[in-house]
Formats: structure tokens, C-alpha cells, sequence
């Protein structure tokens, strides 16, 4: 094999040993849990907004956005329920660029796999220890998420792993929600089988155990546009797309029909500044079909302290602004919320 094998990493139960959750802590956890899950069963109205930036760059950054979104929270606690976007793992088209926190906690030293993990299970423990607010995360690598199961509300898995086995086989046993995203094409029926599939028990191997899932009925449905064959972006987030939705669950068969619907990406051809009108689309589209609005359980959005986003460099890089995908700044995003 063509590897140099590095160090190996302590398990899930080392880390968690050295960085243990408070009982406090594991309560309110558990709560929010439940009020979370109450909004993707129907049993509470509220929407879910998953926000915050594109990568979790750096700690202090990060959490004093976290910060101010407690603030917000405390005055939309009716009518949401903010999920702070921490995500650590950065998936790339071609390999290269930032991989995120999990690869380097300091995005312009060398890859430090061992201080990544540790910075990871840390600052999603910071969002729910000092703010009350556990957080989401992208599932880039299975295997890692019992890294930061106990402190994780919500999990993505993103268009480029849906169709990968270990992911959806995965998301059948955790006991959050769990979204799929559309793949990068644009195929809904890949979305769906992931979907089906992590609804489903199943056998397989996990960290070199053999385990059995139990099924998460929470899995769902993230649309989040894609690309046609002549590289163009296309949204799927209008009227019709969720009506479509709708109508591809209801032959389905699943049970808790949702959807979470991004804003960036391919929806807005990563023109950031779009996402204020695409949420309010959104918005007006559940106004309209009330079946609609109880597809749609919330939004995904990217934002950070700044506006936009800056290339990676060693020489003064801005506070608060995105080194990877561009992002809504504080004030738009208070306004948005």
C-alpha cells in the first residue's frame, strides 16, 4: 500500500473520557433533542435553522457567533429553533483546499489529525456548555461521529456521500435527525434511497465491531440545487420542486415526510447575498400549499461575523470571514432570523 500510517488515534471512548460532558450539560442536550425531533415528527410546528458558517475555521470566530446567536434564540424561541451550524469536516470536489478543524485546527499550519479531534469534540462541546445550543455537523467520515455524538443535534451527509453505503448504513443508527442531501447532479431517486435506507435497520461493520441499527425514521430530505450537464447551476427550492418533493414522499411509503431546504450552493450559485430572497421564497411557498409547509421543516444557511469570503493566507486573515464558501455577514443574518 502507497500509505505511511502516522499515528494512531485514540478511540471515541478515550476522547470522551478526557473531555467529558456535565451532567447539566447531557440534560440540556437531551432536551433539545426532543423539542428538535417533536418539529421533524409534526408534532411542533416550529421551524429548524441550521446556521452558521460554511467551515468552523477557528474557535474564537465561531463562538462568538454563537454567541450572538443565543441572543436571537432567546427572542424567536416561538416560531424557531436555531441549530448552530459547527461544520469540521470539509469535503472537496478535486481533494484539495481546506478539509476543515478535523484536519487542521489552524487551517495554515500542517494536517494534524490527533489536535483535530480533539478541537472538534471541543468546540461543539463550548456551543453546548456555554450557549445551550448543540450543534450540526457535516458526516464526512462515519467512523468519526462517535467523536461527538453526545454533543451533535443534527447531522448532515452531503451531496457527495450520499450514495456512499457506510453513510447511509450509519445514519440508520443514530438517534438524531439525520439529512440527505440531493446529490450534485441533481438525481432525487439517489436522495430517496438513502433515505429509505436509513430509515431501515441493518447489519454491518462499524470501528471494526459488528452492529445492528435500529432505523432512524428520522432521516430526511435536503435539497440543496445541483449542477446540469453544461456545469450550470439549477435550484430546487421553488414552488414546484417542493411540491414534487411532496408527491415522490407520499409514493414512498416513509413516514415523516421533511425537507430541509439550503439556501446556498447550488440553490443560489454560491452567491451568498441571494439567500435572503431564497428564504423568503420559501417562506411564501409554505403560506401558499399548507401541504408544503408541512414538508418544509426549515432552512440551512450559511452566514459568519463578515460578509463574503477571503482566500486561505498567513498574513492577516479578516475575523469572522469565511476562508471557504462565501457567507451572509451578522447584521443580514440577525435581520434574516
Amino acid at each position: 500500500m502507497n500509505m505511511e500510517f502516522v499515528s494512531k488515534l485514540p478511540i471515541p471512548q478515550e476522547i470522551k473520557g478526557q473531555y467529558p460532558l456535565s451532567e447539566e450539560a447531557a440534560d440540556i442536550k437531551i432536551a433539545r433533542d426532543k423539542e428538535i425531533k417533536k418539529v421533524f415528527s409534526g408534532e411542533d410546528d416550529r421551524m429548524v435553522l441550521i446556521i452558521g458558517p460554511c467551515s468552523a475555521d477557528r474557535e474564537d470566530a465561531v463562538m462568538e457567533y454563537i454567541g450572538r446567536l443565543r441572543k436571537v434564540q432567546d427572542e424567536v424561541s416561538d416560531k424557531l429553533i436555531l441549530i448552530p451550524r459547527i461544520y469540521t469536516n470539509k469535503p472537496r470536489t478535486t481533494g484539495a483546499g481546506y478539509k476543515g478543524m478535523l484536519h487542521s485546527p489552524d487551517p495554515n499550519a500542517q494536517p494534524n489529525l490527533i489536535k483535530g479531534v480533539i478541537a472538534t469534540r471541543k468546540i461543539h462541546m463550548r456551543s453546548l456548555n456555554e450557549f445551550g445550543l448543540p450543534s450540526a455537523d457535516e458526516m464526512l467520515y462515519p467512523e468519526n461521529h462517535r467523536y461527538i455524538n453526545d454533543v451533535v443535534a443534527y447531522v448532515a451527509i452531503g451531496a457527495r456521500s450520499v450514495e456512499n453505503q457506510q453513510h447511509r448504513l450509519t445514519a440508520s443508527g443514530l438517534d438524531v435527525p439525520v439529512g440527505m442531501k440531493n446529490p450534485t447532479g441533481g438525481d432525487l431517486s439517489i436522495m430517496m434511497n438513502a433515505i429509505t435506507a436509513g430509515h431501515h435497520s441493518h447489519t454491518f461493520i462499524y470501528r471494526g465491531w459488528e452492529v445492528k441499527s435500529s432505523g432512524n425514521p428520522l432521516t430526511h430530505a435536503i435539497l440543496r440545487g445541483y449542477v446540469d450537464l453544461g456545469g450550470r447551476a439549477v435550484a430546487n427550492y421553488h414552488y414546484e420542486d417542493l411540491r414534487n418533493l411532496g408527491e415522490i414522499y407520499a409514493k414512498s411509503g416513509l413516514e415523516n415526510p421533511a425537507v430541509i431546504v439550503d439556501t446556498n450552493h447550488s440553490n443560489s450559485s454560491k452567491m451568498h447575498l441571494e439567500q435572503v430572497r431564497i428564504a423568503r421564497d420559501i417562506l411564501h411557498s409554505c403560506r401558499q400549499n399548507g401541504e408544503i409547509r408541512k414538508l418544509v421543516k426549515g432552512l440551512m444557511i450559511e452566514s459568519y461575523l463578515i460578509d463574503g469570503a477571503q482566500k486561505l493566507s498567513s498574513c492577516g486573515p479578516v475575523y469572522g470571514q469565511s476562508i471557504t464558501d462565501p457567507c451572509l455577514g451578522w447584521e443580514k443574518t440577525e435581520n434574516l432570523i
